[in-house]
């Protein structure tokens, strides 16, 4: 059980370091307007599902949970 909570913990990571920021991929896909607001939505939604993941994962509560769900997030998404 133990390795299977590990292989999790670091696919998410993996992809959350493989993957580059909501804002460098949109520009990337040349998205403009309502399609870029709408990508950005769904990339913020789903990095901050992995984040709310990652500090359930760690067991973090409260003022540390929401901290590390924030700066995951904005990490995650390039809103530094």
């Amino acid at each position: 059980m133990k390795h299977l909570i590990v292989a999790v913990v670091l696919c998410s990571v993996a992809g959350l370091a493989s993957a580059a920021s909501c804002e460098a991929q949109a520009t990337e896909k040349k998205l403009a307007g309502a399609a870029r607001s709408s990508f950005l939505k769904k990339c913020t939604t789903d990095a901050k599902g992995t984040c709310e993941l990652q500090a359930t994962e760690k067991k973090l509560n409260g003022a540390a949970k929401n901290s590390f769900v924030n700066k995951c997030v904005a990490d995650t998404t390039g809103a530094n």
